[in-house]
């Protein structure tokens, strides 16, 4: 039972939630090419190299359902569907800010090629 507990406390921690919401490998790329304007799908595609339209099709359908961003659809020929921050996306921007600036404080990968966690290298591929 009290495995249960612990559960239902973890499910519950504004921390984890968060990290559920932005985390992965291309979500807080996403914001950041959307913190910088409105774009359509191709252009994220084009900004996002390695990313196949798969994935970024379902980072963004999360990202909606999450309300972090809106999918406008503009019913003319061909489709055009543009994709922007909510108010609630665009509050991310100070946290992921901050992150940026905890990892220029205290991540020099230049000197180091070293995680965080360990002495793994880094793949710079």
């Amino acid at each position: 039972m009290a495995t249960k507990s612990v559960e239902s406390e973890r499910a519950t921690c504004p921390v984890e939630r968060t990290l559920e919401v932005i985390g992965g490998r291309w979500k807080v790329l996403i914001l950041r090419e959307l913190f910088e304007e409105v774009k359509r799908f191709g252009q994220l595609h084009r900004a996002l190299h390695g990313i196949t339209q798969k994935m970024l099709t379902q980072q963004l359908r999360e990202l909606e359902a999450d309300s972090i961003v809106h999918r406008q659809v503009y019913l003319q020929v061909p489709p055009k569907v543009e994709y922007s921050l909510t108010p609630l996306g665009e509050s991310l921007k100070p946290i992921l800010e901050a992150m940026h600036e905890w990892g220029v404080k205290h991540l020099d990968w230049d000197d180091q090629k070293h995680s965080i966690a360990g002495n793994s290298q880094i793949d710079n591929g």
